[in-house]
């Protein structure tokens, strides 16, 4: 919850705002930025029971893209990556991936961004011929320094990860590793600002 009582800036229009302002809101970040991990695994549940059509719902998609992951022996921030990659579904039917991408953009080397980015049309390739767009539409990044590691991330754990029968792990099992990928951000304007 909010703590109304807490003391807040004076200006009305940003333009007017001063550095006893900035003083308390940056006060406030640092208490609240550090929460970052528990906002995107609430996020996440809302695509519990969320099916669109799929033999899984979306959550299960996101557990079991990253339990793949996991269990290939992949790096923490390749696993929450894999978790987030269809957060953004429930807000961008049309640029989920975008979504996920801003999400993690300040947490995650640029290649995981790039992969979190770019895997909607990647995805492509598998299922554009059959809704009428071109599934070589990923050809246009062709020769990008990501473009093999996206690959991968979509034949090895997204492509796959539609099996109602798999062994997945629930999301508790990913929280601890949300929490301390969202706590300090690696690339950000603002991480000199919240130390």
């Amino acid at each position: 919850m909010h703590d109304v009582d807490a003391p807040r800036a004076s200006f009305h229009d940003m333009a007017l705002s001063t550095q006893e302002d900035w003083a308390v809101i940056m006060q406030s970040a640092k208490a609240y930025s550090p929460q970052g991990g528990k906002r995107v695994l609430d996020h996440l549940k809302l695509l519990d029971g969320d099916f669109g059509g799929f033999a899984i719902d979306r959550l299960t998609h996101c557990l079991q893209t990253a339990t793949r992951a996991h269990r290939d022996g992949r790096p923490e921030d390749y696993v929450v990556m894999a978790l987030i990659h269809d957060i953004g579904d429930t807000l961008g039917a049309y640029n989920h991936p975008d979504i996920a991408a801003a999400i993690i953009k300040p947490f995650v080397s640029e290649e995981l961004h790039w992969i979190t980015q770019h895997h909607g049309i990647f995805q492509g390739v598998n299922f554009f011929h059959h809704i009428g767009l071109d599934p070589d539409m990923r050809e246009k990044f062709r020769g990008h320094e990501h473009f093999a590691a996206c690959e991968e991330f979509i034949n090895k754990y997204d492509c796959p990860a539609f099996d109602p029968d798999y062994d997945t792990a629930p999301l508790e099992f990913f929280e601890p590793m949300v929490m301390k990928l969202f706590s300090y951000p690696l690339n950000s304007i603002y991480k000199k600002a919240i130390n």
